[in-house]
């Protein structure tokens, strides 16, 4: 799946049951494999307390989108 960093910023989430999630607002990328690795819910604050809690709750593994079109779609959570 190819698609611009830059295309994604903003871009509505959607569980692939209909659920919206969230829009997508910050990126973890894995340098060493030049991919994404998480997509964050909410820009990260400065506080390194804050960004953990983030990274823990308000994010979601790149590996789970199924799709980007129009929209993200991510594979539902078991």
């Amino acid at each position: 799946m190819g698609v611009k960093l830059s295309k994604l910023y903003g871009m509505e989430m959607f569980t692939d049951g209909g659920k919206f999630i969230g829009t997508a607002q910050e990126f973890v990328i894995n340098t060493e494999a030049g991919e994404v690795s998480r997509i964050l819910l909410e820009q990260l604050p400065a506080s390194k307390e804050k960004t953990k809690q983030i990274l823990k709750e308000k994010s979601l593994m790149y590996k789970n989108v199924k799709s980007v079109e129009d929209v993200i779609v991510i594979k539902k959570r078991e």
